[in-house]
């Protein structure tokens, strides 16, 4: 079936190049190219074995209830953003970060000043990435910071992206400033002051492990 394939774009190529007017002198170039092709296949393909589709395997993503309750709390719930919230969550749940990524952008076009929409933009773009935080993904937090300087989502949810790529010590500053911009009675308050704790500690706890490390001979 592959050979027949084969013969039939040679035959769509030369036809082709009859119709465009590539001129005949030259068609030695095209025939040399389709040729080279035709080895290759012949070396690396399978033409014996049968044709069958082959689907992309989308793996389901999480969406930590936790985040989503500090997240609604920061930046509201029922409204235009909440709204591109859910669905970019179901479109992670549904193994489509990517999907979620496009669904942010257009958010952040149809809503240029929303701060939560280019903070969860800032953290749909790092899961998308493999949980790195890449320049575009910065660029949608450090926007969210200049649009909102006094809210704590972008410094909590940068500090969580970090968090999440292992920079434990570059997350410190930005949940620590997250907990200072917090007001006393913020729902979330608990939730950042409690996640800022076990982060000092595990620092701590680190830290001593390094120190006795470089002290045993």
């Amino acid at each position: 079936m592959g050979w027949v394939i084969l013969a039939g774009i040679a035959l769509g190529a030369a036809l082709l190049l009859w119709m465009t007017g590539f001129p005949r002198k030259l068609w030695t170039v095209a025939a040399t190219a389709l040729t080279l092709g035709a080895a290759g296949y012949a070396w690396q393909g399978s033409p014996g074995l049968a044709g069958h589709p082959v689907t992309a395997v989308q793996k389901a993503g999480e969406v930590d209830p936790d985040i989503v309750a500090v997240r609604d709390g920061m930046f509201g719930r029922f409204n235009f953003t909440w709204g591109s919230f859910a669905r970019a969550d179901a479109m992670t749940r549904a193994g489509a970060p990517d999907t979620a990524v496009r669904a942010m952008i257009l958010t952040v076009r149809q809503a240029p000043g929303d701060v939560g929409a280019w903070t969860w933009l800032g953290i749909k773009l790092a899961e998308n990435d493999g949980n790195q935080i890449s320049p575009a993904s910065k660029f949608a937090f450090d926007r969210a910071a200049q649009l909102a300087p006094q809210h704590p989502g972008p410094p909590f949810f940068h500090g969580l992206a970090l968090i999440r790529e292992g920079k434990f010590d570059e997350a410190r500053p930005f949940w620590a400033k997250a907990v200072e911009l917090t007001p006393a009675k913020a729902t979330y308050r608990a939730q950042l002051v409690g996640r800022l704790f076990l982060l000092d500690r595990f620092l701590e706890a680190q830290a001593a492990e390094e120190k006795a490390g470089a002290t045993q001979p």
